[in-house]
């Protein structure tokens, strides 16, 4: 992913990698690695030599170097803010339809390997968010991952990665939100994403759209592992909990 045109004209184009491979070099000692990465970030005049009288050659961050630095880290933290506002509306939003709702979990789930011998492997899922319905029927607890993407590179990347979605399709039904650019448009179309999972859109005033349901797993409960980090979590409280909570202090 390119994350900047800061480069002048013929210079290569900077990715994350060139940024991290900038952060490293900047809070060590500098030592060369000689390597494609360091040849672009010298081209670009974001690193430069410097000898030393003992013969040895280090890498210094220039001042174009650390402002270009800033300028990533200005645009990954609005990326981070944006993202953590959209993952709270969808939280919000389950939490209202009556469903108790989690973020920042970590879950247990069971993929399918492919292999006779081993035909399934466990892995962490983390979840966006993730919600279940408010009842004491353990069949009908519906279960839902949202996963929140605010960027198309993002998107892209997530959708490349099939072990990730078989695990939330393993917790339950499996749903994309998708935000929306600078100029108001979705970062992804609908049919960019798997069939098997939902679509939902997040357009102005904080309204989110239903643009595909998503295929219901076979599997209505949830495994006992499951239950218990549930347990352990606070859920979301729903907005119109704090209404509640103003018209008791006002009585």
């Amino acid at each position: 992913m390119v994350v900047s045109d800061y480069p002048p004209a013929g210079s290569p184009a900077l990715t994350r990698a060139h940024a991290r491979r900038l952060r490293d070099i900047y809070r060590s000692a500098g030592w060369p690695s000689h390597d494609a990465l360091e040849i672009d970030l010298l081209a670009a005049g974001l690193l430069q030599r410097e000898g030393s009288g003992a013969g040895h050659e280090t890498l210094r961050v220039t001042d174009d170097g650390v402002h270009w630095l800033a300028a990533v880290l200005a645009r990954n933290r609005s990326a981070l803010s944006t993202h953590e506002a959209l993952v709270q509306r969808v939280a919000q939003e389950m939490a209202r339809a009556g469903r108790l709702a989690w973020t920042g979990l970590s879950l247990r789930a069971q993929v399918a390997t492919g292999e006779a011998a081993r035909p399934l492997r466990w892995c962490v899922a983390r979840p966006d968010v993730f919600s279940i319905r408010h009842t004491s029927v353990e069949s009908y607890v519906e279960p839902i991952v949202h996963e929140i993407k605010v960027r198309r590179s993002d998107l892209l990347a997530d959708l490349r990665q099939e072990g990730k979605r078989a695990a939330y399709r393993d917790l339950g039904e499996c749903w994309y939100v998708l935000g929306a650019d600078a100029r108001g448009r979705a970062i992804g179309e609908p049919e960019e994403v798997p069939p098997e999972c939902g679509v939902m859109l997040a357009g102005p005033q904080g309204r989110l759209a239903v643009a595909r349901p998503a295929q219901r797993p076979a599997r209505a409960g949830l495994p006992f592992g499951v239950w218990m980090a549930l347990a352990k979590a606070t859920p979301m409280q729903s907005p119109d909990d704090d209404a509640q909570a103003l018209l008791a202090t006002s009585n």
